[in-house]
């Protein structure tokens, strides 16, 4: 068996690389990171503490261990959100979905985002309640 060398076609790069384009819109682009700082279950209750960030991405393994624990027979559940530092409406579509069938929810040690999160909710709740309610016209 034999071997040839070639040399290369293009001896030396024609163009020096060209530097990376950095492009700063503004917006953090980057999913949160939420961690499931630890699990048990209490008979028929579910009991998490969790950690980090919850945005609609990151909410995702939150909801697949949800659906899980529902689909084994748990009906309750506590949260403990003490660590939790970012929460947006992904949280909220997690906090509204478990209450169905039945099913009962508790919140422990609500951060300071967590908090934020649900009175921005409470107050847009009653914003649209007072938008869709009649009002009356007085009538000469």
């Amino acid at each position: 068996m034999s071997t040839s060398t070639t040399a290369p076609i293009l001896s030396a790069p024609l163009a020096a690389p060209a530097p990376p384009v950095v492009h700063d819109s503004g917006a953090d682009t980057a999913p949160g990171v939420i961690v499931i700082h630890s699990c048990t279950t209490l008979g028929s209750t579910l009991v998490i503490h969790l950690a980090g960030e919850i945005d609609h991405y990151s909410a995702a393994p939150l909801w697949a261990l949800l659906a899980s624990a529902a689909d084994h027979g748990c009906t309750g559940l506590v949260l403990d959100t003490s660590r939790v530092t970012f929460c947006d409406s992904g949280f909220l579509a997690v906090l509204r979905w478990w209450p169905r069938h039945g099913r009962r929810l508790r919140l422990a040690n609500r951060s300071r985002a967590v908090q934020r999160l649900l009175n921005a909710s409470a107050a847009a709740g009653r914003q649209s309640t007072r938008a869709g309610s009649p009002t009356t016209a007085a009538t000469s």
